[in-house]
């Protein structure tokens, strides 16, 4: 009659603790394995929820169009100036259920007070800008129609250019040069933090007009060139009727009977292709810490065959006492999935304490995944059953008599 299933377990541990360095050994790959699976999701996963905290930076139910076709948006960083003012002003007046339109220039100047000099972003906006974004003041006030229309030399600037220009003054009141243009500081924003590789905080913000007629100096047949310009919605479901009206009053204002000289993106756009590209990496990366599981299932198997050798005098003894081929076989195959399932509980720690530290010195807030966890551990398992047949079969094949005779 063949043992019981404790006393194979029982049998199997002793036999693994006999060998402890071997067993450490053969669980490395296990652990490994385990391990980078568990932490590539979960940085994966991190990665999108960061990238959706981005996008809600940006501002709610925002549309952006950006100057130059997608075909010149993916080849090329320099893209055509093909919006101007007058665009957003004609979006901002014939297109319902708009609630906001903000225009914007983008370039960068070196900034100095007092002897301090930084090359910063330069923005040109208006009003609408604020509102838009979902930017808010912590000093001060914003640019104003006034300051538009005037060409008004202030400025409002960031949390990070007031903390590292103004540390031992009020920013409000003082004067900054600007590209050696003299600005008067009305307002600081609030922190707002990086954004796809953009320090928020780290902006000179200035009227639209002023930006176009003393900064960057371009002017076209049209009117001012526009790096891009965002529109708020009243609500998300009206994005998708807002994006096709947009659309026509461009090709009716371009006069465009091919490709569009122009592109209009939702803030959902966006983050899918962004979820989609770290989607793709998070498998990627996962595929490739697989291999690891597949290696230590291999380790597993070569230690076994390893062990069945070793132990031909052992395995012929049992078997002259009465233990079955089952029994063998049950036994080693107990060895493997004990061997591969205290690697994956001690890979999952290894895993689950590096998504911790990722957590602590990076901007990532990870998750631990739960189902990560699950399908590690599993599949390390079933790693280890499957890899144990052949080794198990092999020993419970073998004949007493011969096994009692050999050296």
């Amino acid at each position: 009659m063949g043992l019981h299933l404790v006393e194979h377990l029982q049998m199997a541990i002793a036999t693994l603790r006999t060998n402890k360095m071997r067993s450490g050994l053969t669980m490395l790959g296990i652990i490994i394995g385990n391990a980078s699976v568990i932490a590539m999701v979960g940085l994966g996963q991190g990665a999108q929820r960061l990238a959706a905290e981005q996008f809600e930076s940006l501002g709610s139910n925002v549309l952006f169009i950006i100057p130059g076709s997608r075909a010149a948006q993916r080849t090329t960083f320099d893209l055509p100036r093909t919006l101007v003012l007058t665009d957003a002003e004609a979006i901002a007046k014939q297109v319902p259920n708009v609630v906001a339109v903000a225009p914007q220039i983008n370039s960068r100047g070196l900034v100095q007070f007092r002897g301090i000099n930084k090359d910063s972003l330069v923005l040109g906006v208006t009003p609408e800008f604020i509102e838009v974004r979902e930017f808010t003041l912590d000093q001060g006030r914003f640019i104003s129609e006034s300051d538009v229309e005037r060409n008004q030399r202030v400025a409002v600037i960031g949390s990070e250019i007031a903390d590292q220009l103004f540390s031992t003054t009020e920013p409000v009141g003082q004067k900054l040069r600007i590209n050696n243009i003299s600005f008067d500081v009305v307002g600081v924003m609030a922190e707002k933090g990086a954004s796809f590789g953009t320090n928020q905080d780290d902006a000179v913000y200035m009227p639209l007009t002023t930006m176009s007629n003393q900064i960057v100096g371009r002017t076209s047949p049209y009117g001012t060139e526009l790096t891009f310009i965002s529109v708020s919605s009243e609500s998300e479901d009206r994005v998708r009727a807002m994006t096709f009206q947009i659309e026509n009053l461009l090709r009716l204002r371009h006069k465009i009977v091919d490709e569009d000289d122009f592109s209009v993106q939702s803030q959902q756009d966006l983050l899918d292709v962004a979820n989609t590209i770290t989607g793709a990496l998070t498998t990627m990366l996962a595929a490739i810490a697989g291999i690891s599981l597949l290696v230590g299932g291999i380790g597993i198997m070569n230690i076994m065959l390893v062990s069945v050798t070793e132990r031909t005098k052992e395995i012929g003894l049992r078997k002259a006492l009465g233990a079955t081929q089952n029994d063998i076989l049950y036994q080693f195959l107990i060895e493997s999935v004990i061997l591969a399932a205290i690697g994956g509980l001690f890979g999952t720690g290894l895993g689950v304490g590096g998504v911790f530290i990722a957590n602590v010195l990076t901007p990532l807030s990870a998750p631990v995944s739960v189902t990560a966890i699950v399908m590690a551990v599993g599949v390390s398992g079933g790693i280890g059953l499957f890899f144990g047949v052949f080794p198990a079969r092999q020993a419970a094949r073998l004949d007493p008599i011969v096994a009692l005779r050999s050296e």
